[in-house]
């Protein structure tokens, strides 16, 4: 159908000069530009956020002008990049309460400027008590690096996890296939990329001139949006070895008991 030209009831084409089809012409025009604005203008996100907005002001009143005057966190969340993992509302916070890094699969790797860089200014600026690396239950990165999955550029950032799942494969593969070894590799890449913080320098140091600052290892379940505790809090060089070995252990004999208790053996 030639360009400019429309048709009438009868299916016969109307003159280009017809008002009936200028005006077709121009409504149809007008509701692909009215498409591709919402397209680009994202109208939906801003409405949503100044609703946020409004709900925080009512509720606290004058926030955002005190929010605006400093930030003093406790809190360093190192989590991963998952939409579905936001850190303020997992935990109840609010804006200003806790200083986050996202990555894929929550590494901590010491040659990343930019994870090292965050560490720094919250410890030694913000002066934040707690680092708690944060994983999650069916994180799409720990499943690539389980299964050796090709997913492009992310593959080599990755190389850390599978890292993690060689120097414990006989452990995992002990364990059944599927998502309970998933799980595993989960935690375990947690107690690891935790055990990372604390050998960081930045970490070294903060502890050394006698500042507090604890690390944890944590993880989420999409399943049921809560925090599992992995048992790893280290507040000092000399708890990092021991504080690894135990938390270790107790993933290893949790998962044993979980996997008697499906195969119907009594621990």
């Amino acid at each position: 159908e030639q360009a400019g030209s429309c048709r009438n009831g009868t299916g016969r084409h109307k003159s280009q000069d017809d008002p009936l089809c200028l005006r077709e012409e121009s409504l149809s025009d007008a509701s692909a530009l009215s498409k591709l604005q919402g397209m680009t203008t994202l109208t939906h996100l801003f409405d949503s956020n100044r609703a946020w907005a409004r709900d925080i002001e009512q509720r606290t009143p004058g926030f955002f002008t005190r929010l605006q005057k400093q930030q003093t966190p406790d809190y360093l969340w190192i989590g991963c990049s998952d939409s579905r993992v936001p850190a303020n509302e997992i935990c109840g916070v609010l804006p200003g309460e806790m200083f986050v890094h996202r990555n894929v699969a929550n590494v901590v790797v010491h040659t990343d400027l930019n994870c090292l860089s965050v560490m720094e200014f919250a410890i030694d600026s913000l002066k934040v008590k707690h680092i708690m690396v944060v994983g999650h239950y069916g994180c799409s990165g720990v499943h690539a690096a389980m299964n050796d999955v090709r997913i492009g550029l992310a593959d080599n950032w990755l190389r850390h996890v599978k890292d993690v799942r060689n120097q414990h494969r006989e452990w995992l593969q002990s364990l059944p296939d599927g998502s309970v070894r998933h799980d595993a590799l989960c935690e375990l890449n947690v107690l690891v990329q935790c055990n990372h913080v604390c050998e960081t320098t930045v970490v070294h140091d903060a502890w050394a001139r006698g500042q507090d600052v604890v690390v944890h290892g944590w993880v989420y379940g999409l399943n049921n949006g809560l925090i599992k505790d992995l048992k790893m809090s280290v507040s000092s060089s000399q708890q990092v070895q021991s504080a690894f070995d135990q938390a270790l252990s107790e993933l290893k004999q949790r998962y044993a008991s979980q996997v008697q208790t499906q195969s119907g053996i009594a621990p």
